[in-house]
């Protein structure tokens, strides 16, 4: 699995970590991602989801 939002496709950006002695190595920022049982149509699924989308209101969620 992609750590990969379905709504919205946000997915890892890749950047520096850089030392305070300027040393620099490569890292990952991975978006922030919650499995979420949400109404799709008229069927539930669970799906990832990132926390902007659901705090957007871009996510419904299945009770």
């Amino acid at each position: 699995m992609a750590k990969m939002c379905e709504i919205c496709g946000k997915k890892p950006l890749y950047g520096s970590k850089i030392s305070h002695a300027h040393n620099v190595s490569s890292r990952r920022f991975n978006p922030n991602l919650h499995t979420v049982r949400a109404r799709i149509g008229s069927q539930t699924k669970r799906i990832r989801v990132c926390s902007s989308c659901l705090k957007a209101g871009k996510v419904t969620k299945a009770k």
